[in-house]
Parts: C-alpha cells; sequence; structure tokens
C-alpha cells in the first residue's frame, strides 16, 4: 500500500435553533462554524503508528505489527458501518487500559483513532506506517462539535490513504471536496468515531463536520439545506462548565409538571427554526436584505426567551446578552445552555469598530470570544499552501 500524505479540515458546529426541543421531536438547525480542525497525515518508514494532539497533550505511538495482531479473527468484518466491532473493542480496551465510559478527552480520542485505523486497514497485507497531527480552533468539551470534527479528519485522512477516496485536488488546486458518495462514506466513519466517544451520539455533529452549511434535524432524520448563506457570528465562550445530560433532564421534568405551559413552549421553538429556515432560503435565493437580518434578529431574542423559560438560562448568558445588545447586536445560547456558548449575529455592514468593541467588552467580562461565521464548507482536502501559517507551523514541528 502506497500511503499518501494529506492535509485535511473539518468544521465545527453550532445550533442556531431548536435546543432542548428536538430532543423532544421538534426541528433543530445545527449550523457549520468556521472554527475547524485540521489533521496532517505523513508516511514514514519507522514501522510505527504516530498520532500528535498538541492541543490535548497528547503524543502516543504504537509499534504497527504489534496492532496488526488485535485483527486476530479474519472472518470478523471490521468495516461494518452499521454497528462497533464489540470484539475489536475489547482489544483495544486491554491494549490502552481506557476504561468503558471513560469521558477523558484524550483517552477517547487515541481510543477513537485505533479503532478507525485497524477498522479501515483490516483487510491489509500490513497496517500502514504513517504519522498523524491534529491541531483545532476548537475548544474541547464546549459543545462545539469537537470531537465530530475531530473524527471527520480521522476518517477522511485515513479513508484517502486506504484508496477508498479519489484525489480530489488538482496540481494547481488549494481547497477541495469529495463527491456525495464519498462524503456519505467520510461520514459513516466519522460516526463511529463519534460512537466510541459518546456511546449513543444523534449523527448530528459529525454530519455538520462532513457536509457542512446548515443541517435540519428532527426525530433523528438529518437534512441538509441548500445553498444557504453564510452568516457572520461571535462565537462566546462563557467558561462556565455545565453537564448536558443534567440540563436536558432538568427541562424534561418541567414539561411533566406543567405540560400545558411548556409544550406551547416547544412549539414556538418548532416555528422558529422553520421560520428561520424558510428566511435563509429566501436569503439564498436573491440578495439578503435588512429586512431578513431583522427577522433573524428577532428570532434569536424569541428563542433566548423560551430558552430561558425552559430553565436552561444562566447568568453569564444574560450578562452576555446585555453587553452585546448595548451594541446594538443580538445573542442567544447554543447548545444545552447553563453557561457554555453563546452565538451573536452580525450584519454584514456591522462596523468593525463595533465588533471589535463588543469583543473586548466580553473579554473584559471574562469570556473567550471569536469573530467567526456559520454555514461554511464541510471536510475539505488542502495543499500545503492553502492551509494557515499557525496551522503548519504546528505540523512542521512534528
Amino acid at each position: 500500500m502506497h500511503t499518501i500524505d494529506c492535509i485535511v479540515s473539518a468544521p465545527g458546529k453550532a445550533i442556531l435553533h431548536g435546543e432542548h426541543a428536538v430532543v423532544h421531536g421538534k426541528v433543530a438547525l445545527a449550523v457549520s462554524l468556521n472554527l475547524r480542525t485540521f489533521l496532517k497525515l505523513q508516511a514514514t518508514s519507522t514501522s510505527e503508528v504516530c498520532i500528535n494532539l498538541p492541543n490535548i497533550n497528547t503524543f502516543m505511538s504504537w509499534d504497527a505489527s504489534a496492532l496488526q495482531q488485535l485483527l486476530q479473527d479474519k472472518t470478523t468484518n471490521h468495516r461494518n458501518l452499521k454497528e462497533l466491532d464489540s470484539e475489536l473493542v475489547g482489544r483495544l480496551r486491554k491494549l490502552t487500559g481506557i476504561e468503558e465510559g471513560s469521558t477523558d478527552a484524550s483517552s477517547m480520542a487515541v481510543f477513537a483513532f485505533l479503532y478507525m485505523y485497524l477498522s479501515i486497514f483490516a483487510k491489509s497485507k500490513a497496517l500502514p506506517s504513517l504519522t498523524v497531527t491534529v491541531w483545532s480552533e476548537l475548544p474541547t468539551g464546549a459543545g462545539l462539535g469537537s470531537s465530530a470534527a475531530y473524527c471527520a479528519s480521522v476518517a477522511a485522512a485515513l479513508l484517502s490513504t486506504q484508496g477508498a477516496l479519489s484525489s480530489p485536488l488538482g496540481p494547481d488546486g488549494d481547497t477541495a471536496s469529495w463527491s456525495g458518495e464519498e462524503l456519505e462514506l467520510i461520514n459513516q466513519w466519522a460516526f463511529q468515531g463519534e460512537r466510541i466517544i459518546h456511546g449513543n451520539p444523534s449523527g448530528v455533529d459529525n454530519a455538520v463536520s462532513t457536509w457542512g452549511g446548515i443541517l435540519r434535524y428532527q426525530s433523528g432524520k438529518i437534512t441538509p439545506l441548500q445553498r444557504v448563506p453564510t452568516l457572520r457570528i461571535l462565537l462566546t465562550n462563557t467558561r462556565v462548565p455545565r453537564s448536558t445530560k443534567t440540563l436536558v433532564a432538568g427541562v424534561k421534568d418541567k414539561i411533566n409538571k406543567f405540560p400545558s405551559i411548556l409544550n406551547p413552549v416547544l412549539e414556538s421553538v418548532d416555528a422558529v427554526a422553520s421560520t428561520c429556515e424558510q428566511t435563509l432560503m429566501e436569503m439564498a435565493k436573491g440578495s439578503p436584505t435588512a429586512e431578513h437580518y431583522a427577522t433573524l434578529e428577532e428570532l434569536i431574542d424569541i428563542n433566548q426567551h423560551h430558552l430561558n423559560v425552559m430553565g436552561v438560562g444562566h447568568p453569564s448568558l444574560d450578562a452576555l446578552c446585555r453587553v452585546t445588545l448595548t451594541r446594538g447586536l443580538h445573542s442567544k445560547l447554543t447548545g444545552a445552555g447553563g453557561g457554555g456558548c453563546g452565538i451573536t449575529l452580525l450584519r454584514p455592514d456591522t462596523d468593525s469598530s463595533v465588533v471589535q468593541n463588543t469583543i473586548q467588552d466580553l473579554k473584559d467580562s471574562g469570556y473567550e470570544c471569536w469573530e467567526t461565521s456559520i454555514g461554511v464548507p464541510g471536510i475539505q482536502l488542502h495543499s500545503p499552501k492553502s492551509v494557515k501559517e499557525e496551522v503548519m507551523n504546528v505540523f512542521n514541528s512534528y
């Protein structure tokens, strides 16, 4: 097998509308976030498999022939994408010492990599020697799809090396993506990685990282929206930790206690997501107008009030909304709430001084803040010259 060097990247994700209501069968709009995870795969002659994850101070290597022994049962279909190979999972747990239920980011990233590596190359005569280095702009544990971006990047790089994907990057090209069929294969493998890390994920995060843009999610059905506009936002991390599981349970309890009050709220959130979808489709058909942006801002405000009614607000998020509103900007939480992250819509004509002053205000409040965009492309293949200098410096140091 000829191992092909490659560089890929995948975006993170945010929820535009529909948090918590989606758990109860309503529509959610998930959007790709232009904070990306970058991966470089290099062929080596060391007979080793190495993974470097400098963001989380993780550096591991294994002898390829020793890993080959984990593929003992040649009759097992290690490339079955319907479910995880429980026998391989067990062998990897024994090799790594990672216990079931572990939530350690480093351990689970390594576990997911090894599972995909062994499964994708299971039918090869010999496992390839390679070094994978991953560097991400996404904070971990913030509900921004960092693990899905990682899994999509690993899947695309390994599948490219295995020969399952084409080489869409021309000799003079900077950035390219794959066909719809190839993206579906990447997405399926990324979902396997997400299963390793999270146990029972919805599949939304890896779909966003793979396809990009904006996805409509309802009752397990994922539908990419066509030709959606890219929107400028501020992304703010309040740095307040929260438990998604606890927050979801709290909303369920409130619905059970006050069904006549909360069920209409869920219906209203569903209507907000649908109205936002219609507005975005209108914007994609022609030139977006000030009225379109005014509608998006109103929907943001309405949904934030809904989320507070559900009990998933937090003083840190209230402060975020107040700070940005003083600058004429509209914000809402994204994800589980109870702290975590929020998004602030920026109109195309928002003055740069307003943006910079708002960012400074938020940093003065103790928050992290990035100016970025949503609705961006999904997994991509890059030439070295198209990758940011900061990222290449990291890659070149390994």
